[in-house]
């Protein structure tokens, strides 16, 4: 079931979130083991598993499909963790943190579809 989260400190100490016309909507997930990722990063599902990673271009496990944004910093080098993931919202296309080869222009219109929208006129 879906969590909404909105913090004021959360928008005011990085700018990820970008306006209020939509709201923000999270969902609890887990985090695939071997990887630190920051607050923003943009993430996809892995196929097999449902677990989620950073979203590389290349990637071939379904991953490459972005699909959330991740709430906060989270470590799971050591193993697969549990955190949250933004699933609708209007975010600062400059605060996210991209895969390798992805673009904003090329994942602009797939996250849009999901509920996901990026703002360019917000600075980092």
């Amino acid at each position: 079931m879906p969590e909404q989260l909105l913090t004021e400190t959360s928008n005011s100490l990085d700018n990820l979130i970008a306006g209020d016309q939509v709201g923000l909507i999270s969902q609890k997930i887990t985090l695939l083991s071997g990887q630190n990722l920051v607050r923003g990063t943009v993430l996809g599902k892995v196929t097999a598993s449902g677990k989620y990673v950073k979203s590389l271009s290349a990637a071939v496990d379904g991953s490459q499909v972005p699909d959330l944004i991740l709430v906060e910093n989270k470590d799971a080098s050591a193993g697969d963790k549990e955190t949250l993931a933004y699933e609708a919202g209007i975010f600062n296309e400059r605060a996210l943190t991209l895969g390798t080869a992805h673009t904003i222009a090329s994942i602009r219109e797939g996250l849009r579809v999901k509920g996901i929208h990026l703002k360019d006129s917000v600075a980092k």
